[in-house]
């Protein structure tokens, strides 16, 4: 399914939700490259809220860049398969191999604003992340690593201590308490 007819099925949870899909539907429909990063401006970024099978623990990574703990995910980069590259960025982040979707529709939907940062001694401008997330889910006992490039650690925490971990008040409020909450959908 392409991601216009993902969006056209979606149902938002709340104001935020449906605002950012109505920007990211207009944003497709003008025909703006956005599943690039070669769009300073905007482009697709997937997330991925990795939970266990019982929905009780919630993998989070330590994000060197925004430092602060923080959820999974990465750029499409020309990818159009954006659940591929929710999993696929899971993998990379986490060391899991065993990760697979609680669902393959969208779970969540996001405009996140990134500040101006150095990246690979290249200085990248502020820019929107037009946020696709993804509801995963993982066994909290098989081994996982820390990818040295992005993050210094990853770890499990309940729902409300990911949460809490998070030094990004933003996302603890509107972001990561949202996603729990939607996890009473799926059995959580």
């Amino acid at each position: 399914m392409d991601l216009l007819r993902e969006l056209a099925v979606y149902r938002p949870w709340n104001e935020q939700e449906e605002r950012d899909c109505a920007e990211l539907l207009r944003r497709l429909h003008s025909g703006e490259e956005l599943y690039s990063r070669d769009n300073a401006a905007a482009h697709l970024a997937v997330s991925a809220w990795v939970v266990s099978p019982d929905r009780s623990q919630v993998l989070m990574a330590y994000h060197k860049l925004y430092d602060s703990w923080a959820w999974l995910g990465g750029h499409a980069d020309g990818d159009r398969d954006l659940l591929a590259v929710a999993l696929r960025e899971v993998r990379e982040e986490s060391g899991l191999t065993d990760v697979r979707p609680v669902s393959e529709q969208i779970y969540s939907l996001e405009i996140l604003s990134v500040d101006g940062h150095e990246k690979w001694g290249r200085y990248v401008s502020s820019h929107l992340h037009l946020n696709v997330t993804y509801l995963l889910e993982a066994d909290p006992a098989a081994p996982i690593r820390p990818k040295p490039d992005e993050n210094s650690r990853v770890g499990w925490f309940s729902p409300e201590d990911a949460v809490a971990a998070s030094s990004e008040p933003w996302f603890r409020e509107r972001i990561y308490k949202k996603l729990n909450e939607k996890l009473a959908q799926f059995g959580g």
